[in-house]
């Protein structure tokens, strides 16, 4: 019985209807606590004041650590699936890390500064946030809309470690080139790596390789069941948390909302959509092309809030903030594209 009710998570045609809810929940959340109200805790900065014993656990701060459990969650399963002999293989990939460098870095901060100029020039405090939300490329969720698509996850995961080298050396560079002066810590790009990719990383490692030397593959399959599952939930959970954390604003404001909706939309299914096919127009598989297309149009959320917080003024921070709850339900359209598209794009060996 238990098991029937977790195949349902299962069910890629149900999963809009899961996300939808789970959106709702968090909108009613946010609504009946005002959670927007309050000053939320950056969550690198939260787990230090933990550490520390300064950490104050109310409501919104106890929320905005849910990002980190949902993440994981989310993450923590993909990283089990992967074989270190998948691994080697993807690191021999010339050919879909430079059309990933080349999206992420010659590419997209651009193409997001233009949507700005477009659509937020008359709102410099909401244009700079759609600036510093296009700086970075994602080093975390990626992997689990690459994993929803069925795509190759072990190349995912090398191109996101090679973009979180890079983005530490140029996100101050282009930061100044694309906002001007701006002065923020660049170690706040590394203690992210480490949280959200390094973690989850090494625990899944860990589970793989101990679990089959210890109970052999067989046990290993039967475990993964319930990882994928894991993945789905905290999928769920981490969109009912981040919709908490502004469901009130999305009622009283939703014109805020429109406004850094379109643009974001515009620039994730045009960034998809065009990396997708020069992937299928070089050849390459569906499942390198899912990946690279997935890796050349997520962002670091999570850098764009840590410096929006620490550089910039709230309205800078909270049209940041306002970029997640976007973003995901966007690349999950994008998921349920890019699986549609398969049979009809790539030949199937």
């Amino acid at each position: 019985m238990f098991r029937r009710l977790l195949e349902k998570l299962h069910n890629f045609k149900l999963l809009p209807v899961f996300v939808v809810v789970s959106m709702a929940i968090g909108i009613g959340i946010g609504k009946l606590y005002g959670i927007s109200n309050f000053q939320l805790t950056p969550p690198i900065d939260a787990i230090k004041a933990i550490l520390q014993g300064t950490y104050e656990f109310n409501l919104p701060n106890t929320l905005a650590l849910g990002v980190v459990v949902g993440l994981f969650m989310m993450i923590y399963p993909a990283m089990a699936n992967i074989k270190f002999e998948d691994l080697g293989k993807s690191a021999r990939s010339p050919k879909q890390l430079l059309i990933v460098l080349f999206f992420n870095y010659a590419i997209a901060p651009f193409f997001m500064l233009l949507l700005a100029r477009l659509f937020l020039g008359n709102e410099p405090d909401l244009s700079t946030g759609l600036v510093l939300y296009g700086l970075a490329p994602c080093i975390a969720m990626v992997i689990v809309f690459t994993y929803l698509a069925q795509g190759n996850a072990p190349l995912a995961i090398i191109l996101v470690a090679v973009n979180s080298i890079i983005q530490m050396l140029l996100i101050p560079v282009y930061a100044k080139l694309l906002l001007g002066n701006v002065h923020f810590d660049v170690w706040v790009v590394g203690e992210s790596v480490l949280l959200y990719l390094g973690i989850p990383l090494v625990a899944g490692i860990l589970t793989r390789v101990v679990g089959v030397k210890r109970f052999g593959e067989a046990w290993f399959q039967r475990l993964k069941f319930y990882l994928d599952t894991l993945s789905i939930v905290g999928l769920l959970f981490t969109l009912i948390v981040m919709f908490a954390l502004k469901g009130d604003l999305i009622l009283k404001e939703p014109i805020f909302i429109v406004q850094m909706a379109v643009p974001m939309i515009i620039f994730f299914w045009t960034m998809f959509v065009v990396v997708y096919f020069v992937g299928w127009k070089l050849k390459l598989s569906y499942q390198d092309s899912v990946a690279v297309a997935f890796n050349s149009t997520g962002r670091d959320f999570e850098i764009a809030i840590a410096i929006a917080i620490t550089a910039f003024n709230p309205t800078v921070a909270l049209a940041t903030v306002i970029g997640p709850l976007i973003e995901v339900p966007v690349m999950l359209v994008l998921v349920w594209f890019a699986k549609r598209t398969e049979l009809r794009l790539f030949t199937q060996a």
